[in-house]
This record gives C-alpha cells, sequence and structure tokens, in this order.
C-alpha cells in the first residue's frame, strides 16, 4: 500500500472516529425539546404531503379501472389492487399522523410546563431577594405609626373646624328672645289706652222670634187674597 492511500486511509479513520465521538456526546446530552418539537412537525408535513400523492394515485387508479372496465379486465383488475394497496398504506398513514400528533402535544405541553415552573421558580427567587431585607416586627410598627398619625391628623381637623369663642345656650337665648317680645307687647298696649271694654248689655239676636214670623205669614196670605178678588 502505498503512503497516500494510508495517508487517507488514517485521515478517514481519525474523521470517522471524531464524528463517532461527537455523535455519542450528542446523544448523551439528548435533544432540546424544541428540536424534537422542529423533528415531528416536519415528519408530519412529509406524511400529509404523501397523503396527498397516495390520494391523487387512488382517483387514478379509479379512473384506470373504469376506463378499461369489461374491456380489459387483467388491466382493471390490477388497478383496482393497486388502488387497494394505496388505501392501506394510506391508513397506515392516518395512523402515523395521529401518533405523531398526540406525541407533539405531549411534547409541546411538557415543555410549556417546564417554562411555567422555571418562571415561577425565578420569580419565587426574586420575591425572597425583596422579602430577605423586610422585618415583620418593623412593618408592625410603622403600621402602628401610621395610625397614631391617622388620629392625630383628625384630632388637628376637629379642632381646626370647631367653632371660636364662648359658647352660649341656645334654650336660654330663645327663652330671653320671648321675655323682650312679651315687653314690648305690653308696652304697645299702654300707648293705646289698654283693651276696649266689654259691653254688659245683651245684644239683640238678629234672628226674628217665632211670633214675628207667623204674623208675617198671616199678613202675606191676606194680601194675596184682596189680590185674586180684585182680579
Amino acid at each position: 500500500m502505498s503512503k497516500i492511500s494510508k495517508l487517507f486511509k488514517g485521515s478517514s479513520g481519525s474523521s470517522s472516529s471524531s464524528s463517532s465521538k461527537s455523535k455519542h456526546h450528542r446523544s448523551k446530552g439528548g435533544p432540546s425539546p424544541q428540536e424534537a418539537i422542529h423533528r415531528l412537525r416536519e415528519t408530519e408535513e412529509m406524511l400529509t404531503k404523501k397523503q396527498e400523492y397516495l390520494e391523487k394515485r387512488i382517483e387514478q387508479e379509479i379512473a384506470t379501472a373504469k376506463k378499461h372496465g369489461t374491456k380489459n379486465k387483467r388491466a382493471a383488475l390490477q388497478a383496482l389492487k393497486r388502488k387497494k394497496r394505496f388505501e392501506q398504506q394510506l391508513t397506515q398513514i392516518d395512523g402515523t399522523l395521529s401518533t405523531i400528533e398526540f406525541q407533539r402535544e405531549a411534547l409541546e405541553n411538557s415543555h410549556t410546563n417546564t417554562e411555567v415552573l422555571k418562571n415561577m421558580g425565578f420569580a419565587a427567587k426574586a420575591m425572597k431577594q425583596v422579602h430577605q431585607n423586610m422585618d415583620v416586627d418593623k412593618i408592625d410598627d410603622l403600621m402602628q405609626d401610621i395610625t397614631e398619625q391617622q388620629d392625630v391628623a383628625r384630632e388637628i381637623s376637629e379642632a381646626i373646624s370647631g367653632p371660636f369663642g364662648e359658647e352660649f345656650d341656645e334654650d336660654e337665648l330663645l327663652a330671653e328672645l320671648e321675655e323682650l317680645e312679651q315687653d314690648d307687647l305690653e308696652e304697645s298696649m299702654k300707648s293705646m289706652g289698654g283693651l276696649p271694654s266689654v259691653p254688659s248689655s245683651k245684644l239683640p239676636s238678629s234672628h226674628p222670634s217665632r211670633a214675628t214670623t207667623k204674623k208675617r205669614v198671616e199678613e202675606d196670605d191676606d194680601m194675596r187674597m184682596l189680590a185674586s178678588w180684585g182680579t
């Protein structure tokens, strides 16, 4: 063997060993979820195209069988056999697609759950870091101080909005006002000469007596009788 062939052989051997090492290293780490999902999607697309091809071939074989019919039974039967094989392949592809789709969805859900848990753990660490510098006792004292200051502010507001000067009893003021009005009324009566005297004699009644009414009725009857005689 020549030196050149030995050189190429050695280089090919070293390259194959390095490639096998890289493959072994990749298989040891395992594919990422994104890579696996991408591979599954590519497989789905390939099988979908295969489905479309088989459906077209089935239509072609049906057309061929109809074309030959009873005139060329051998060709028609061969076309129907091919159609049956294509239909079997189509059924197998349908089952394979269902399995791949289920696997892809499960992988996507697992990847989503992993990312969610990862983010939740990250948020929990951040929250722990925030609460690390907080003291519950100090927070209670702070809230108590805030409550006390609010009470002080409310008392100050009530003091500012209250009336200034002396306070008087309103009932006493009303009683004094009533006495002043009574004194004023008495002074007015005195200046007018006092109240008018009430008559002692009994006033005549405005209604006529029963005897007067009876006499007036008799006179009216006599006058009507005289008037009738004159006519």
